[in-house]
């Protein structure tokens, strides 16, 4: 588990946009019973997640297009809310960081890590447009 002070910052990059932290299996729970789309992004502390994953999100979100819903679990930290979470990106291994888009709970677009890293964010945010526009 990593310490507070070190994951607020990484946190904050997405809870600053608007995303939701869920902390437990049961706010993941919950988060996937809603109607219309969620992106579930797994956060995570390292270098690709800082410089590809998190810029990418909120490049993304500048479409015409987007989610619903956006919510956020942090891997090594909220470990229940991030099992339950890959849980539904089944049959996808359990990746971070990565990223999932749902449409009333069914899985309908999948970012995993070898997606992510060592691309830049702005083709991150490409794909994720590209889901949005289909499937928001």
């Amino acid at each position: 588990m990593y310490p507070a002070e070190l994951v607020k910052p990484m946190r904050e990059d997405l809870t600053a946009i608007g995303f939701e932290e869920l902390h437990t299996a049961d706010d993941v729970a919950n988060a996937m019973k809603r109607e219309g789309t969620t992106l579930v992004v797994v956060n995570s502390v390292c270098g690709c997640a800082a410089a590809n994953a998190r810029p990418g999100a909120r490049m993304a979100l500048q479409n015409a297009k987007t989610p619903d819903h956006l919510v956020t679990v942090f891997a090594g930290v909220d470990r229940e809310a991030v099992d339950a979470a890959r849980a539904q990106m089944v049959p996808f291994p359990p990746s971070s960081p990565s990223m999932a888009l749902f449409r009333n709970g069914e899985l309908v677009h999948m970012l995993e890590r070898h997606h992510i890293e060592g691309r830049p964010a702005d083709m991150i945010a490409e794909n994720l447009k590209g889901a949005f526009n289909e499937n928001c």
